[in-house]
């Protein structure tokens, strides 16, 4: 699924989204994995003063990291890259 059409369907529902997607389409945005800590991974960007926090919890990520990565995506007009394995 396109980083595009993923981004939409979790605006539509952001319940029951896989964690593996949810890293690929945070990487899609620009964000790579900075550090564990625990069971929470941290995914930055150079261009965003924020971070990006998700947990994996029985392959599943909690829908609250899900809306703050939408805000995310929105507050700084994020558009998905190309990846390089394409």
């Amino acid at each position: 699924m396109s980083p595009e059409k993923l981004l939409k369907k979790l605006m539509e529902n952001n319940k029951n989204v896989g964690f593996r997607d949810m890293v690929v389409l945070i990487s899609h945005y620009g964000f790579h994995l900075s550090r564990i800590s625990g069971s929470h991974h941290i995914f930055i960007n150079p261009d965003v003063r924020e971070i990006v926090n998700i947990q994996n919890v029985s392959g599943q990520v909690k829908p609250y990291q899900v809306k703050q990565f939408l805000k995310l995506v929105e507050k700084y007009n994020l558009q998905a890259q190309a990846q390089e394995d394409e």
